[in-house]
C-alpha cells in the first residue's frame, strides 16, 4: 500500500484524506441511525405510559416529561406533545410546536450526509486532477520539451500517477455514493417512524379536539 501511495504521487493525498473522512461519517451515521438508538424500548414505553396516564386524567409531572425528552434522539418529539397537552395548549398550537421540534430532529438525522454526498462528488474530480498532473509530468518532461521521448522512468512515473489517481478516485466515489444513498434511505425511514409514533400520541391526546 505504501508503494502505491508513493507511485501515485502527491495528488493522492487529498483523496486519502477524504476517504478517511468519508469512512468516519459512514461508521458514525450507521451507529447513530440504528433503530435501537432512535427508538429504545424505554423511550417508547415511557412515552405511551405517560400518554395513557394523561389521557385517563392521571397527574403527570413536568419533570417526567423532561426526563423522557433526554432518553433518545426521537423522544423530544413525544415530550413536546405531552408538554403541550400538560400546559393546556390547543391542538393547533401543539402541532405548530411539534413541527418546530421535528425540523430540529430531522436535521440531527441528516447530519454529515451532505458532506458524504460531497465526497462522492468530489472524489472522481480529484482523481481526474491527479490524472492531469500525471499527464503534465509525462508531456512536460525535459525530454518531451526537447522533442525526444524522455526517460522511461519519468514516463512510467507519469503514467502511474495518472492511473493510480483515477482508480483511487473511483474507488472512493462508488462506495461513498452507495453509502450515502443507503444512509439517506435509513434516515427517511427513521423520520417516517417518528412521524407515526408522534401521530399516535397526538391523536390519543387530542382526539376530542380533532373531532370538532
Amino acid at each position: 500500500m505504501h508503494s502505491i501511495l508513493l507511485s501515485a504521487g502527491w495528488p493522492i493525498w487529498p483523496l486519502l484524506i477524504i476517504s478517511i473522512i468519508g469512512l468516519a461519517i459512514v461508521i458514525e451515521r450507521s451507529w447513530y441511525l440504528r433503530q435501537v438508538h432512535i427508538f429504545p424500548k424505554s423511550s417508547l414505553e415511557a412515552a405511551f405510559t405517560l400518554t395513557n396516564q394523561m389521557d385517563s386524567q392521571q397527574s403527570v409531572a413536568d419533570v417526567q416529561i423532561n426526563q423522557l425528552a433526554q432518553i433518545s434522539p426521537a423522544s423530544p418529539l413525544f415530550a413536546c406533545i405531552l408538554k403541550e397537552k400538560l400546559q393546556g395548549h390547543s391542538a393547533d398550537s401543539a402541532l405548530e410546536e411539534l413541527q418546530a421540534v421535528a425540523q430540529s430532529t430531522w436535521l440531527k438525522f441528516d447530519r454529515y450526509l451532505g458532506a458524504l454526498a460531497t465526497i462522492a462528488t468530489v472524489a472522481p474530480l480529484l482523481g481526474l486532477f491527479g490524472t492531469v498532473v500525471g499527464m503534465i509530468e509525462i508531456f512536460g518532461s525535459q525530454g518531451a520539451i526537447n522533442g525526444s521521448a524522455g526517460s522511461p522512468q519519468q514516463l512510467a512515473h507519469g503514467i502511474s500517477v495518472a492511473l493510480y489517481n483515477t482508480a483511487f478516485g473511483l474507488l472512493i466515489a462508488i462506495p461513498a455514493l452507495a453509502s450515502w444513498r443507503g444512509l439517506r434511505a435509513i434516515a427517511n425511514q427513521r423520520q417516517r417512524e417518528c412521524e407515526e409514533f408522534a401521530r399516535q400520541i397526538f391523536k390519543k391526546l387530542y382526539s376530542t379536539e380533532s373531532k370538532k
